[in-house]
């Protein structure tokens, strides 16, 4: 099964007994919409400076570089919590150092920076992670007749089973292969130290994903049972534990409080044992490493690694048919995709 799966479209979905519903997504940037859900909100002193930003067709990035240039601040001023996709209208926290509100009032919105709205000042910066997951409202146009009946069943098994948390595509870029050089990048320290730090940990990540993404498809029908061997979850504050009694953690997996995790390798990063570590193995033996070897190579890298759980819970579960369109609305932890809920409905990719 491993060596057929090589590109997203080919990982296994979840709910193979229903048929996918087709559909269009993204016809306009206004359906897919994305608000961050902030796990705090600033202080009120402080020496940066908290933005509420909306915006259209715009990537983080871009509006990094946008808020550096209209502010007169360097890009490293500016702190985010998380990227939010260009094709979308998203809505972002936004963190400025050394600036004043009456200069963010000389901001104009336009038809890609929508609205900026001033929070407060708090003492610290915003860093990748610090947010509480998003909520997402959006529209697959022109599905098929059957999503009357099919949409319920597919939604129901992920909501109690749990979202397949498989990475995104935006990874491995365009051709799919970022995760190629990645692997390259692990055991060649002279075309490592051609690359700055960020761009050959951008790989090295993509590299992670992949083989992350290989082992969830081998668990996939197992997403939500947890088994001798594995490193659990508790998905209240992201602590891992290995799971030593399966029947007594059970019931806790049922009741989302737990799940079973993947290995995203790292020099400090657990693998599991038992059938779990059976499987991890063979995943990255097929790719012509061993568990072992990349431990070696991420300390080499300087990397650490995680666990990172199978499935994530979907809540704040909505939606509707209207004219041939299914209008959708979720929210889902930090670093979750909602694409795995779409082509889990869609059938698609």
């Amino acid at each position: 099964m491993i060596s057929t799966i090589k590109s997203q479209s080919d990982l296994p979905y979840l709910t193979t007994t229903q048929p996918g519903i087709g559909g269009r997504i993204r016809t306009t940037p206004e359906d897919f919409r994305v608000e961050e859900r902030p796990l705090y909100l600033p202080c009120g002193e402080g020496e940066h400076l908290y933005l509420r930003v909306t915006k259209r067709g715009l990537s983080t990035p871009e509006l990094v570089l946008r808020l550096s240039s209209v502010l007169g601040v360097k890009a490293r001023a500016i702190g985010i919590a998380g990227l939010k996709d260009a094709r979308a209208v998203t809505t972002q926290m936004v963190s400025i150092h050394g600036v004043t509100p009456e200069q963010v009032a000389r901001i104009r919105p336009d038809a890609h920076l929508l609205s900026v709205e001033v929070l407060g000042r708090h003492r610290n910066r915003l860093r990748t992670g610090h947010h509480a997951g998003n909520t997402f409202r959006l529209v697959i146009r022109g599905v098929h007749p059957h999503a009357e009946t099919t949409v319920p069943l597919v939604l129901e098994e992920l909501a109690r089973r749990g979202v397949p948390n498989y990475f995104g595509p935006q990874r491995q870029g365009k051709a799919g292969l970022n995760h190629r050089l990645g692997a390259v990048l692990l055991t060649d320290g002279a075309r490592r130290a051609k690359m700055s730090r960020s761009k050959r940990l951008w790989y090295l990540h993509a590299y992670q994903s992949y083989l992350f993404n290989r082992v969830l498809a081998r668990r996939l029908d197992q997403l939500d049972r947890v088994m001798v061997g594995d490193w659990a979850m508790k998905l209240d504050n992201g602590a891992c534990f290995p799971v030593e009694d399966a029947a007594a953690e059970q019931p806790r997996a049922d009741r989302f409080e737990i799940s079973p995790t993947g290995p995203l390798f790292g020099s400090r990063a657990p693998w599991a044992s038992g059938e779990p570590g059976a499987i991890e193995r063979a995943v990255v033996e097929a790719e012509g490493m061993t568990p072992e070897a990349l431990v070696e190579a991420a300390k080499a890298c300087g990397f650490r690694g995680e666990r990172r759980p199978l499935r994530v819970k979907l809540v704040d579960l909505d939606w509707s048919l209207k004219d041939g369109d299914l209008l959708l609305s979720f929210a889902l932890p930090p670093g979750a995709y909602a694409t795995n809920v779409l082509r889990e409905l869609m059938k698609v990719g």
